[in-house]
């Protein structure tokens, strides 16, 4: 952020003297009314007063723990609410609480087109009309009679049965259908390539399948031949009667023809077998992150226990509220955030990343986003989103005229200010945020991140510009989405919080990272996370289930994340690296790719990047999607010509990124080796589309490494001579090891530091070198003058020159 002194000095005074005016007058009345809200979520006085309340405790009073929220020290918390233990009560409590309460919305396609580029790509947008409703009564009919169909079709209880379908209010419906009938979901990411989609249906041997006629048609008609036991797919859409083309072997049927089906006399009268708590619900199967996808077989009464946790923490949760799904259903996080909302009675408008907002992909010009229609109170999202909506905002900020510029930064650091002290900014928020917050339907008060670290710049953007807390959380597959949440108090960054209700953490010394419970002043090292919210395991791989989970002395399962994390004072979890990313060099020195790569997405020309290092190559190289905008402005700043395509391949403008990024890596205080030497840009964005990322946006490394094959050979340095490395390599380590234990006596009194404010907003830099650069020539001209006033007085003379941010120089002449 610029410095005060560095802003126009009269906007500055005008700025100060609506802000007092406006604080003493409504100082008080505001004081009063929200001290029963911040009483009710515990959030008292300052940053520093809430820093001091404990988020959770170790219940031995070990630095290794367990950990505990201190709400749940005595025992964690596994059931919502008494004897509703499975995911088909939660649906039927609901309908029955809130039977005429709207419950799925999906809106209306009105019309289609065909938008061509000045590139040549063609893009599809759409018009969308309003939101249509089910109520929770019409929903839970709907999955009744669906549920019944599946039955008629030969679908039996304990059998599994796939849905390969985009996020739609059918696919909850279905999988409504599917945990009443106590049918096991296998629930496959939109996104997955075929040889992933074969792999998963053949292992759990499904004979049904529930899809889209887009993915039938685009991804599974292709790979039919490889699934021999498939007998029937259902299609969710209206869709024609007959199917050329297809196997005579497999019979596809509509949704609404199934719901029919069930819905018969006949049918209806059959008994349902209900499912138990510790019945299989789901086997999710992951991203594939780090190779083939896995299935996490996940029960109901694991599901219950994660949504339980989560709902502990969203404040004043209630029929009232309005989630927007967008997210993959495959997912374990809008999995069980939908299933939060449903079990308070929220209702839940379907949306999707190209229809989201207003400036989406697919929306027409001049039509509204789903957003803005939908006007959601909740939301969760994973960091990439977050990280597109602050850089899309704050380019927006560079291109403002130096007064609106001018008034947004004083507003951005008036809020920060404001916040940490516990304080609300309804002016801010009303006069210079509520164009930013009208990006999300402009009522959005809870904002839920998980999937990935979020950047503490995102963070405070997210807190200050959209007016709503951001609980960013840490949880995995294998934990049904559990772990911790941040309190909606807590402002601070690069936190993920305390361990919900649910789970509790311990930490498991990792000596060959250098990470152990007993290090100062936090304890350290691989997170383990326990409690009625871990998984079965993994479904028919029994090895990586002995090597990541265990049972302890008490009955209790645990999961071994490959995390690892520091607890700090107040019990708040920290995630610092991962076992998995940290990569040792030739001289011996550890990359934390994962680290290095959250450091340099604080860079305003990074998109996406992927840090690249190996332990036969000497130093980092990155691949890396430059933002559009940043990436023109580059350009024309040095005459650079050229399409996207054309600057990507320019040496030039590598020069130039890789110049930007090593100057971000200095700032955000990585080491010269964690920084990388050479870079390749790529023009196609990284979608999950493409393979590169899974669907909440993480890199599959794998697949990278594979994609840029060819880049890594020709930029990665040669190969070090093993006779000559060996020796050197001693020598290195030799050298460095002064060094590092240098580090590790600094990172043991380490005193936290908050991350740098957005690159967009360091200014102050430009100002600070331009003063020392106007001090130092007056330097040098008084030092002339001093010069020639001794010659002239051929005597020798002592002269001391004063400045206001430096000692007397003093110049002595003979």
């Amino acid at each position: 952020m610029k410095r005060k002194e560095d802003l126009n000095p009269m906007l500055l005074l005008l700025f100060h003297l609506v802000v007092f005016i406006y604080t003493s007058i409504t100082f008080l009345p505001s004081y009063l009314l929200s001290w029963g809200s911040r009483a009710h979520q515990g959030c008292y006085g300052s940053e520093e007063d809430r820093a001091k309340i404990m988020k959770s405790r170790s219940i031995l009073g070990c630095p290794e723990g367990p950990y505990r929220a201190v709400c749940a020290s005595k025992s964690l918390v596994a059931v919502l609410r008494p004897g509703v233990d499975t995911l088909d009560k939660i649906f039927a409590y609901a309908a029955t609480q809130f039977p005429h309460r709207d419950c799925l919305g999906t809106r209306e396609v009105i019309s289609e087109e065909d938008e061509r580029q000045s590139n040549g790509k063609v893009f599809k947008k759409v018009v969308l009309g309003e939101y249509r409703w089910l109520s929770y009564q019409e929903a839970i009919k709907a999955a009744t009679q669906l549920g019944g169909g599946l039955a008629q079709l030969g679908q039996r209880p304990k059998t599994n049965i796939a849905i390969f379908c985009e996020t739609r209010a059918e696919w909850l419906i279905a999988a409504q259908a599917c945990f009443a009938y106590n049918f096991p979901l296998v629930t496959l990411y939109s996104t997955l390539g075929g040889p992933a989609i074969a792999h998963g249906l053949n292992e759990t041997q499904v004979s049904h399948i529930i899809t889209s006629k887009e993915l039938l048609e685009t991804r599974l008609k292709a790979i039919l031949p490889e699934v021999p036991r498939l007998q029937h797919i259902i299609v969710v859409d209206n869709t024609p009667t007959t199917w050329p083309g297809y196997p005579a072997n497999i019979s596809i049927h509509n949704m609404a023809a199934v719901q029919r089906l069930g819905a018969m006399p006949e049918n209806t009268a059959c008994e349902r077998k209900q499912p138990l708590p510790s019945d299989i619900a789901v086997i999710m199967y992951t991203s594939g992150s780090t190779g083939v996808p896995k299935g996490v077989m996940i029960s109901h009464s694991n599901v219950i226990a994660s949504i339980t946790g989560i709902a502990e923490r969203i404040p004043n949760l209630s029929e009232d509220d309005t989630y927007i799904g967008y997210l993959p259903l495959a997912h374990v996080l809008e999995l069980c955030a939908e299933h939060v909302c449903i079990a308070h009675g929220c209702r839940i408008g379907y949306s999707s990343p190209q229809t989201l907002a207003d400036q989406s992909t697919k929306i027409k010009k001049g039509s509204k986003g789903d957003a803005s229609i939908l006007q959601p109170t909740l939301m969760a999202a994973v960091p990439e989103i977050m990280d597109r909506i602050y850089k899309n905002v704050m380019g927006k900020v560079e291109e403002m005229n130096s007064i609106q510029r001018t008034l947004f930064i004083l507003a951005y650091n008036y809020k920060l200010d404001q916040l940490a002290k516990g304080r609300s900014t309804p002016l801010c928020d009303r006069l210079v945020f509520r164009k930013v917050r009208a990006l999300l339907g402009g009522r959005t008060r809870v904002l839920l991140s998980g999937g990935a670290p979020l950047s503490a710049a995102t963070q405070r953007f997210m807190n200050v510009c959209l007016c709503c807390p951001v609980g960013q959380g840490y949880g995995l597959t294998e934990t049904c989405g559990a772990g911790t949440i941040c309190e909606l108090w807590d402002y601070s960054t690069g936190r993920v919080g305390g361990p919900l209700v649910c789970c509790e953490i311990k930490l498991k010394d990792w000596t060959e990272g250098g990470y152990r419970s007993t290090d100062k002043p936090h304890p350290r090292g691989e997170i383990l996370i326990g409690g009625p919210n871990v998984t079965m395991g993994y479904y028919k791989s029994n090895a990586k289930q002995q090597e990541d989970f265990f049972v302890d002395e008490n009955g209790q399962r645990w999961f071994c994340t490959g995390d690892i994390g520091e607890v700090h004072g107040d019990g708040c979890l920290k995630i610092i690296d991962r076992k998995k990313d940290l990569v040792k060099l030739p001289a011996g020195e550890y990359v934390s790719l994962g680290k290095v790569e959250a450091a340099l997405k604080n860079c305003p020309l990074v998109d996406n990047i992927c840090v690249y290092a190996s332990s036969d190559e000497t130093y980092v190289i990155g691949f890396m999607v430059p933002n559009q905008r940043q990436l023109l402005a580059l350009a024309g700043q040095y005459g650079i010509r050229g399409s996207r395509e054309e600057l990507c391949n320019s040496r030039a403008i590598e020069e130039l990124v890789l110049k930007a990024i090593t100057e971000a890596a200095l700032t955000a205080q990585l080491e010269r080796f964690e920084i990388p030497r050479k870079i390749r840009l790529s023009s196609d964005p990284w979608t999950p589309e493409t393979g590169l990322v899974t669907d909440a946006f993480k890199l599959k490394r794998k697949e990278l490494k594979t994609h840029y094959k060819e880049d890594i050979e020709r930029i990665s340095p040669p190969k070090a001579d093993p006779i000559f490395s060996t020796s050197w390599r001693k020598k290195q380590l030799f050298l460095n090891s002064s060094k590092n234990k240098k580090r590790e006596r600094d990172n043991r009194r380490r005193v936290e530091v908050p991350p740098p404010d957005p690159p967009a907003f360091r200014s102050r830099h430009v100002t600070l070198y331009a003063k020392t650069l106007f001090f130092q020539m007056e330097v040098m001209k008084q030092t002339w003058r001093l010069l020639n006033f001794c010659l002239r007085a051929s005597a020798e003379t002592q002269v001391s020159l004063s400045s206001s941010t430096s000692p007397p120089i003093q110049v002595l002449c003979f």
